[in-house]
């Protein structure tokens, strides 16, 4: 048997590992069912009542609530799972990358534009 690596830290980089996973299920499970209109439609009806019927904690919710990419990382969410969810509110990948370096929109998207030159 050999002996489990050392996890390795990255700086402002949360990790998605097992523990995560086990935080984020119930998030990452709800997140999953926005693949169908059908789901979205009911989450946009009422969300705090979707958010219950897949069993989300006070700290899922209150990151649901609050828009936060950042937050619902931090609960355990998958990114490839919340993808789904900001895809409901409108957000587009840059959106998430302006939040995750605390910049507006259009200071990142400047960003990307000047380091692609």
């Amino acid at each position: 048997m050999t002996a489990a690596k050392p996890r390795r830290e990255i700086p402002g980089t949360p990790m998605f590992d097992g523990a995560a996973a086990r935080k984020g299920y119930a998030l990452n499970k709800m997140c999953f069912t926005f693949n169908s209109a059908d789901n979205r439609a009911e989450f946009v009806k009422d969300e705090a009542a979707y958010c219950r019927k897949y069993g989300l904690n006070a700290e899922q919710e209150a990151a649901i609530a609050r828009r936060n990419v950042l937050d619902l990382i931090a609960a355990g969410g998958n990114a490839y799972y919340l993808a789904k969810f900001a895809g409901i509110l409108g957000l587009d990948m840059q959106d998430i990358g302006a939040q995750q370096t605390g910049m507006t929109k259009e200071a990142f998207k400047a960003k990307l534009l000047e380091a692609g030159k």
